[in-house]
């Protein structure tokens, strides 16, 4: 994509939104400052039986950060973020952003050793967590292992009753409770904040080893939330009148920015979940008549496999969108049919905010499907060779990206970040390819690939070929060790309720048709169920870890 040329996709696809639109930049706090100046009366969120006009929660903001700085957090420092779905997040995040400080996002789901890892890495200065069984008490050890001097607590009891009964705040110098925080005289001014700013160290999964802490300045998340403004193709969200359903954990990076950053800036009422719940989900489109649904695969696969789904009015909706992994397109086809209208897809990770492409409404559907960059994002294919040529339309290599959403680089691993850019282009990990329109499909993940008897063989491919399988519920296709190939595809598969498991035999007869003699499976497992990340996104690093730890056992044995 080099020269002045305009890019095919903006030929090919002028109607999706205007793309000579400047990408405005910004800080966090402004993006709330928009509503709370426009429309302060309009209802900002809904969590269980309580709900809060902007005004309300600039308010409450403000009180949180005013806390904080007289706490002893000063701009620069970092505010680690121990919570599920509540409204102490949005409360905290924005306060913090208002404070100058930077949020770490930590998540429920992490191992011990993992959220240790994350804070050595990021040397907080305050943990805000929860009273809730599964949060307090880790936050508790990471304190008492002096891995935070000091642990804020929000009584979840604020917002009403959970399923979950909450545990007492323990009398402890170096606890407090947010509550008792926010009775802080307000400072005569907030500090001042830039978009150059850093605003999140958002960790990536990764496929190996540790995670990484990708740098996200305020610059980086307002352009990502203009960005998505700025798409319009077949959605039509009028800002301030949309009912936006979350569910997706808002530590996530997909969350942060598409529902709560987006939807914060458009004033629009998020109604705020603390977990997925698909009769909850239904019972706000019924019901709620919520507008947005932005999910994952697997909370669109509950809802196509929950029973009576036919009868369920859907027509409130205005926007579907499925993302954080890729929906298998046999799976989209089928609840498109029931849904009746599109599910907007598209792709992006961490370290884009995650804004980088999506599918216009006209485009022709097909397995791998991404979509066309978003306004103000350029993407191009790239060889995997250490020069990186640009790759032609139809040749497969890695996805390169830039625009003003792409992070800065890994905190404090400066040769980590130098593997991953090339040129001022962000290189993504991503196998993918670009057709004559413009559109672009991912092949599969890099680190993904199987090399089997020396054809490169994308588990993506084998996944979507297998979901056409009228038994299977769910799917995960990794590379093993085979003696004769070099490695071959495996396949772990969860079934449909009521449904029988059947042979690997009888899968590559079904499979004859639909995929090369190369990409058949040679292993096949079945599991009650499948990891998954807290975001929904099935994980398949978790069952190579599985099968590398197998292989090495009949190593040792033998």
């Amino acid at each position: 994509m080099s020269g002045s040329a305009r890019p095919i996709w903006q030929e090919r696809f002028p109607h999706a939104c205007d793309w000579d639109a400047p990408i405005g930049t910004g800080t966090v706090p402004q993006l709330l400052a928009a509503p709370v100046a426009d429309t302060p009366d309009a209802k900002a969120f809904v969590f269980r039986s309580h709900e809060l006009s902007y005004g309300e929660f600039d308010a409450l903001v403000a009180l949180l950060a005013g806390g904080l700085i007289a706490d002893g957090v000063k701009p620069g420092d970092r505010v680690a973020l121990l919570l599920p779905n509540t409204l102490w997040h949005p409360i905290a995040f924005f306060a913090t952003a208002r404070c100058g400080a930077t949020v770490v996002h930590l998540s429920a789901l992490d191992a011990p050793r993992e959220l240790e890892h994350k804070l050595k890495v990021s040397k907080p200065v305050r943990l805000v967590t929860t009273n809730l069984p599964g949060f307090l008490p880790n936050a508790l050890k990471l304190l008492e292992g002096g891995l935070v001097p000091r642990l804020l607590v929000g009584e979840d009891g604020r917002w009403g009753v959970s399923e979950t009964a909450p545990l007492p705040v323990p009398e402890h110098g170096d606890v407090a409770k947010l509550d008792a925080l926010m009775l802080a005289e307000p400072p005569p001014s907030w500090p001042i904040v830039t978009p150059d700013d850093l605003m999140l160290l958002q960790f990536t999964g990764g496929t190996t080893g540790l995670p990484k802490a990708a740098m996200l300045t305020h610059g980086n998340l307002v352009a990502a939330v203009n960005i998505y403004r700025l798409w319009s193709d077949g959605e039509r969200l009028e800002p301030g009148a949309q009912k936006v359903i979350c569910v997706l954990p808002l530590f996530h990076i997909y969350a942060l920015t598409t529902v709560l950053l987006r939807h914060i800036r458009d004033g629009n009422t998020i109604l705020l979940r603390q977990r997925f719940d698909v009769d909850g989900v239904l019972a706000d489109i019924e019901e709620k008549r919520a507008t947005v649904f932005p999910g994952v695969p697997t909370m669109w696969i509950a809802v196509l496999n929950h029973p009576g789904v036919a009868n369920v009015d859907f027509s409130s909706l205005r926007s579907s969108i499925s993302g954080g992994a890729p929906m298998p397109f046999e799976v989209q086809s089928r609840l498109e049919g029931i849904l009746g209208k599109r599910v907007h897809g598209g792709w992006g990770m961490t370290e884009i905010a995650p804004a980088g492409a999506r599918v216009p409404g006209d485009a022709a559907l097909r397995p791998g499907l991404i979509g066309v960059p978003l306004p103000g994002i350029t993407m191009k294919i790239v060889s995997l060779e250490p020069e990186r040529d640009d790759f032609p339309p139809g040749e497969i290599g890695e996805i390169a990206i830039r625009g003003p959403n792409v992070f800065k680089g890994y905190l404090d691993d400066p040769e980590g970040t130098a593997e991953v850019f090339h040129g001022g282009w962000f290189l993504t990990g991503d196998l993918g390819r670009m057709d004559e329109n413009g559109l672009f499909d991912i092949v599969d993940r890099r680190k993904n690939m199987i090399i089997s008897s020396g054809f490169n063989v994308y588990p993506v491919a084998i996944e979507s070929a297998i979901y056409e399988h009228p038994s299977v519920q769910e799917v995960v296709v990794i590379g093993i060790d085979d003696a004769y190939r070099g490695q071959a595809a495996k396949a772990f598969v969860k079934l449909k309720a009521g449904r029988e498991p059947f042979t690997l035999d009888e899968l590559l007869v079904f499979l004859k048709d639909r995929l090369g003699r190369h990409e058949m499976p040679r292993a096949l497992e079945f599991r009650d169920s499948l990891p998954r990340s807290a975001a929904g996104k099935l994980l398949a690093k978790v069952l190579v870890a599985e099968e590398q730890q197998k292989q090495a056992a009949k190593d040792t044995a033998a």
